[in-house]
């Protein structure tokens, strides 16, 4: 049950998250600048929390027992993780509408699942086949997707960049199971998000992105509700589910992020939520109960 609920949460505050980030960039706030700086803050707030798994910060985040191969592996995790996805994310946004790309980036659970299942051996039953594809189909459904005749050559750069932003999430997913880091979980957390958003900043700066010279209170508490809850919250719950439960069944639970972010908007934009967002969020729900229920091994020939 903690699992579930841990999952719960996490998931609800990425897609909290989502409203944030429109709000803050609707109101002009360069967006590569907005995450480079969202995680940079959201890594030093997971500080208190390194505390908790061991009296000294620094041991909690520099254990005896680290490798250099150990900490090279942080890096990666942290290059896909944050930098790749958030990057990736972005600029699929430049050639297609930010409701495809965040379809896009929600496939990660299908890419966990075929990754999973290649590297970590986990299996890849029928059942999770067909909830896998039932949950793609609610994600789109759930964020208002409106399918197009033909994409131009812009908006199949943009795909394929809102492919690779899944891709990575799902390899920093394998990458963090397979490697197996003994240390605190909230400690990976930090240097995950701290190492991407360094390279994030790096991009911003370069690229002559810089922050807003006036900020109001309000934008000020958005941020940082961008920066602590849905950044440190989301990420540090996901690490945790993800250090108790298989690679594949945690990701399934990716597809209530884009749901709860149809939900949030819907209290805090007064968007419309159709019918066919509410069946989205019924097909969401049948692909996570078909995730949990009884295997039927796909066998060869089938």
């Amino acid at each position: 049950m903690s699992y579930v609920i841990t999952l719960l949460a996490a998931t609800f505050l990425m897609g909290s998250g989502f409203v944030a980030g429109k709000i803050l960039i609707t109101e002009g706030f360069p967006p590569m600048m907005l995450v480079g700086w969202r995680f940079l803050v959201a890594a030093l707030a997971t500080l208190p929390l390194v505390a908790i798994c061991e009296q000294r910060v620094t041991t909690a985040l520099v254990p005896a027992h680290l490798r250099l191969r150990d900490a090279a592996l942080i890096v990666v995790i942290g290059l896909f993780q944050t930098a790749g996805v958030m990057c990736l994310l972005f600029y699929a946004m430049r050639f297609v509408s930010a409701s495809i790309a965040a379809i896009l980036l929600f496939t990660n659970p299908i890419w966990v699942a075929l990754l999973g299942r290649l590297f970590l051996g986990e299996s890849l039953h029928r059942a999770r086949i067909i909830a896998l594809t039932l949950g793609i189909a609610g994600v789109a459904l759930a964020i208002g997707f409106a399918p197009q005749a033909q994409s131009t050559g812009r908006e199949i750069v943009g795909e394929l960049a809102g492919l690779a932003s899944a891709v990575c999430w799902a390899a920093a997913t394998i990458l963090n199971k397979r490697a197996d880091l003994r240390m605190c979980t909230w400690a990976l957390n930090f240097w995950q998000m701290l190492t991407g958003s360094c390279v994030v900043l790096a991009i911003a700066y370069s690229s002559g992105q810089h922050w807003p010279a006036s900020t109001t209170p309000q934008q000020w508490g958005w941020f940082f509700y961008l920066s602590i809850p849905a950044s440190t919250g989301s990420f540090g719950l996901w690490f945790v589910a993800l250090s108790k439960g298989s690679a594949t069944r945690t990701s399934s639970y990716l597809f209530l992020a884009p749901l709860f972010a149809a939900v949030s908007s819907l209290c805090v934009l007064h968007t419309d939520l159709s019918w066919l967002q509410a069946l989205g969020g019924v097909l969401v729900g049948l692909a996570l109960w078909l995730v949990h229920g009884k295997p039927t091994p796909v066998h060869a020939g089938t």
